[in-house]
């Protein structure tokens, strides 16, 4: 992911992201950069406009959280109304022991 950063600070900073420049930002940040995986990241992104794929890649999560969210949310209610059933039958339970 560190390589993806460094593009992106690159592009922020108005630096051409080239091999050189992506392996020094790595190095300042106490990264030993990997020559291989250095090529593929300027070579991907050659002809790629940076502006427009973070702005489509930033709202994509943001639509997708509410809808991931909601079954997470669906799964605790679930499970309190159980904790609910499982606590009255345990009442009445005690219930009857007194005056069983």
């Amino acid at each position: 992911m560190e390589y993806v950063y460094s593009a992106m600070l690159l592009h922020s900073a108005g630096k051409e992201i080239s091999e050189d420049n992506v392996e020094k930002v790595l190095k300042a940040a106490g990264v030993k950069p990997d020559p291989t995986r250095v090529k593929a990241l300027t070579a991907s992104l050659e002809g790629v406009d940076i502006e427009e794929a973070m702005s489509t890649a930033f709202s994509i999560p943001a639509a997708a959280a509410p809808v991931a969210a909601a079954p997470e949310e669906e799964e605790k209610k679930e499970k309190k109304e159980k904790k609910e059933e499982v606590s009255e039958e345990e009442a009445a339970a005690g219930l009857g022991a007194l005056f069983g």
